[in-house]
C-alpha cells in the first residue's frame, strides 16, 4: 500500500489487481542494468515497430563487431 510512484489504490472483494506497464516501472531497471541500447517511450509517445526481435538482435550484433 506504499507504491514508489503514484498513489495506492483500494482493491475491493471480487476485483483482481493487474499490472499496467508504464515508463516509470522499467526506468529503475534500465538505470540499474545499464544496457547498451534501450527502446522505450516518452509521455504520450509510444515507439511501435514491426521489426522482429531476431532481426533487431542481428542488427545489434553487427554493431558490436
Amino acid at each position: 500500500m506504499k507504491p514508489d510512484y503514484g498513489e495506492a489504490v483500494d482493491i475491493y472483494e471480487g476485483e483482481i489487481p493487474v499490472f499496467w506497464p508504464c515508463g516509470v516501472t522499467p526506468q529503475a531497471a534500465i538505470e540499474n542494468a545499464k544496457p547498451p541500447i534501450v527502446i522505450t517511450h516518452a509521455p504520450r509517445h509510444m515507439f511501435i515497430t514491426d521489426i522482429p526481435n531476431a532481426e533487431l538482435n542481428d542488427y545489434l550484433a553487427s554493431k558490436k563487431k
